[in-house]
């Protein structure tokens, strides 16, 4: 057992040497898909262990872990029944203990997920709820209501589930009890000192093991609106209610005393102004833009959507985030057509991502230019699917497992014969051994990015502006505010349909050669 590190009360180091986080680049790492090491066909931490050394020729600053905490897996780990322990499945805690330690000693940062909106059904908690019946402390702890009508047969108001269906489910006694997403989540109360406590014995059980924060998942969540109104005027009173912020201050403050960590927030809300007040001084650190997701590969559309990313972080003083994709996202190589096209495309949207001043956030399988896998109905298990009646596919898709190495597979993702889902054998040429000495590939490409983006003085500035460029395509300038600095980074995207020319300077990398010294369609290039 490692030896863990305590909560200080001394006064916080200058924002300067504690801000590592600012310009990282996290790279997301979905456990069960990772790398297996038992043979079970399901990543584990030994696995994860086992691979450190690729993250490290990769490049990236830190990983951000996805839930590891007991659980019966009813949705993919999220669903937690311990959240201060490891699942069997993944491991236990002297090999989480491991990879913190390996990980840090190659300079890479570790945040965990945390799950506070809800617990897993199984719960002790949630037990001991059901079991004591209407008006006991136990219930206080999660969000029961008696129904409407004169039995009380009908749920408390009128919210769905984001995972389909209503957002209650009644309970023998004819209470009925809040889940945002399935059933097997019950939405715990925040209102509840007990839920309060609890949530900080986990932070502070795994700050004190020595991880370097937290992602807390559905942060705009937790806060439930008074009298619980229906969602009948066009809002959604489910989230985003403004308590959520005190919620926020007191995960910040329970952090402030752990110097260098970060708090980093799931956050869909419906506009800037909303997204940035969960990035005050005294709340989350880093807020998960997803706006580069919602946005098609279009130049204009793009040079938008990165405007109102930078003027909202602006407003608080907060670095920006940039995302192509997550475990809940379509891949972007298939949400730019697939293909050779979408794979260009995605590869474009690389350069454009890591040019960008602030946080990045990347996805495991992004940097080989995965695709999303259609799987035979038997082998999913998003509870998704199941909620909607089937119309919804879920996200298994975009889950897939890593291909390694191999013509086959599971292409040494597993040392046993299957993964917990399939791997289509069509990646054998995406495979981590396939493209790491292939100088055109899209493995080769964010390592070229990622060092460039590590070691080069042109990505230091935090101002970006735009030239003009052709119908089509965007130039922006990343810099840092001196109008006669030399050295500026140039991105060049071309969304066009011909071959445009570059903006003058030295090409430092581009997405696609070039045609007769001109950037092609569906690619991108930094100069300087």
């Amino acid at each position: 057992m490692r030896p863990v590190r305590r909560a200080v009360e001394e006064k916080r180091p200058a924002p300067e040497a504690r801000d590592w986080w600012r310009d990282a680049v996290f790279y997301q790492v979905h456990l069960r898909s990772f790398a297996d090491s038992d043979g079970d066909g399901i990543g584990d931490l030994e696995g994860l262990r086992s691979r450190l050394g690729y993250l490290e020729l990769l490049g990236v600053d830190a990983v951000w872990l996805t839930p590891f905490y007991r659980s019966p897996m009813a949705d993919n780990g999220y669903d937690v029944t311990d959240p201060r322990s490891v699942d069997p499945v993944f491991g236990d805690l002297d090999a989480f203990d491991a990879v913190l330690a390996d990980a840090q000693e190659t300079g890479i940062r570790v945040i965990v997920d945390v799950v506070p909106n809800h617990s897993g059904d199984l719960h002790p908690w949630f037990g001991e709820a059901l079991a004591e019946g209407r008006g006991g402390a136990a219930r206080e702890r999660y969000v029961f209501r008696d129904g409407r009508g004169p039995d009380g047969a009908r749920p408390p108001n009128d919210w769905q589930g984001e995972f389909g269906g209503p957002a209650w489910t009644r309970v023998p006694d004819g209470q009925w009890y809040l889940h945002l997403f399935s059933p097997r989540q019950p939405d715990l109360n925040w209102d509840n000192a007990e839920v309060q406590a609890d949530f900080e014995l986990t932070l502070r059980f795994w700050l004190d093991r020595g991880v370097d924060g937290v992602r807390v998942g559905t942060a705009h969540g937790l806060a439930k609106p008074a009298g619980l109104p229906d969602a009948t005027d066009g809002t959604d009173p489910r989230f985003d209610e403004d308590g959520v912020h005190e919620i926020h201050r007191r995960i910040r403050k329970v952090l402030d005393g752990y110097p260098r960590t970060v708090a980093v927030g799931e956050i869909h809300v419906p506009d800037g102004a909303r997204f940035a007040r969960y990035l005050r001084p005294d709340e989350l650190h880093l807020g998960v833009d997803s706006g580069l997701i919602r946005t098609e590969f279009d130049a204009d559309a793009l040079q938008a959507a990165v405007d109102e990313s930078l003027a909202t972080v602006a407003e608080v003083g907060a670095p920006a985030t940039w995302t192509l994709g997550d475990h809940d996202t379509g891949r972007q190589v298939s949400r730019h057509g697939g293909g050779d096209r979408g794979r260009a495309r995605a590869r474009a949207m690389a350069l454009v991502e890591l040019a960008l001043p602030g946080a990045v956030f990347l996805y495991n399988g992004e940097e080989l230019g995965l695709d999303d896998v259609e799987l035979p109905t038997e082998s999913l298990t998003d509870p998704r699917v199941r909620l909607s009646g089937g119309t919804d596919r879920g996200r298994d898709g975009v889950r897939v497992p890593i291909p390694w190495e191999g013509t086959d597979p599971p292409f040494s993702f597993s040392t046993g014969e299957t993964s917990w889902l399939p791997i289509p054998g069509r990646w054998a040429a995406l495979t981590v051994e396939a493209q790491l000495e292939d100088t055109a590939s899209t493995l080769s490409l964010y390592r070229q990015a990622l060092e460039l983006r590590q070691s080069h003085p042109a990505f230091t500035g935090d101002h970006v502006e735009w030239f003009g460029a052709p119908a089509g395509c965007f130039a922006l300038r990343r810099h840092s505010g001196d109008e006669d600095e030399d050295g500026a980074l140039i991105c060049a995207l071309n969304t066009s349909a011909a071959p445009i020319s570059l903006p003058p300077g030295e090409v430092l990398l581009t997405s696609a050669p070039m045609v007769d010294g001109r950037l092609p369609p569906d690619a991108a290039a930094w100069l300087v």
